[in-house]
């Protein structure tokens, strides 16, 4: 009996290895044989928006998805996430990849598999009213700040600086709280606040980003379902031509966020291969 159990319990064991390997193969089928590849964005005014004539969505995220299509041999779809939600699109098969705004953690890594070749390397910065007193990340212990929800900012401001963190829907909705009084800062992506604050007579003219530094610059990658290898293997094909050909230092100038030191480098390494 124990070794009938024991044969069992090896053929559910070899069937579910079979499974896998064959889940890993069928996002890249399905997105070939559908003609179409759907990738999640977020259009925060950060990395994407909604354009005001056409309501399709625009925008350096946007962009970068429908290369990869383009260089799939297939068509773009662009599915609209947010930061609560599109982690469960992707589970879900709502999308096949994410481009939205997800920089690498541990965490991520442990329920997605993610492009091994990073497209930039971002870290967080802080948005204050002007006179607030702070002047560091240290500053904001015992304070209230604002945040995405699902932000991977949230854990060092929490551990390291002991702010008190509160999770509002997307950067739209943190940075409305800010005005009102409700954080004394707002922490979100670098070019995020940059795109912000360079409008010096707009309504962001009343506040800065005076932190000396980043928090926890991280690299920014796409990600895919767990364990999709093949789908992985393809793409980072893709990110590698985009670091050889310039193609993400041009798209990051013409949205108006400047390449990062890192980026730059590695256009130099890829390019010099």
């Amino acid at each position: 009996m124990k070794l009938r159990s024991a044969a069992s319990l090896s053929f559910t064991l070899i069937a579910l290895a079979l499974s896998q390997a064959a889940h890993a193969d069928a996002t890249l089928d399905r997105i070939k044989s559908r003609g179409t590849l759907t990738v999640g964005v977020v259009l925060d005014g950060t990395y994407g928006s909604l354009d005001p004539q056409t309501r399709k969505p625009v925008g350096y995220n946007v962009e970068l998805a429908e290369d990869l299509a383009r260089r799939l041999g297939v068509k773009f779809e662009a599915v609209e996430v947010t930061p609560p939600n599109r982690v469960q699109f992707l589970q879900q098969g709502k999308v096949d990849a994410l481009i939205a705004s997800m920089q690498y953690t541990k965490e991520r890594d442990e329920i997605l598999s993610y492009v091994p070749t990073p497209f930039e390397e971002i870290g967080g910065s802080a948005m204050v009213r002007k006179g607030a007193g702070i002047r560091d990340w240290s500053d904001l212990r015992d304070k209230p700040v604002c945040v995405s929800q699902g932000s991977n900012y949230t854990r060092p401001l929490i551990e390291q600086y002991g702010a008190q963190v509160k999770g509002f829907k997307g950067m739209p909705e943190a940075l409305l709280a800010l005005r009102g009084g409700t954080c004394v800062a707002s922490v979100h992506v670098t070019p995020g606040i940059q795109a912000r604050l360079a409008n010096t007579s707009g309504e962001w003219q009343d506040y800065e980003s005076p932190m000396p530094n980043q928090l926890i610059p991280s690299p920014s990658v796409i990600w895919v379902r767990k364990g999709e290898t093949d789908t992985v293997a393809a793409l980072d094909k893709i990110v590698k031509e985009w670091h050889r050909s310039g193609f993400l230092i041009d798209e990051g100038n013409k949205w108006h966020m400047p390449p990062s030191q890192q980026l730059l480098a590695w256009h130099r390494e890829y390019s010099a291969k």
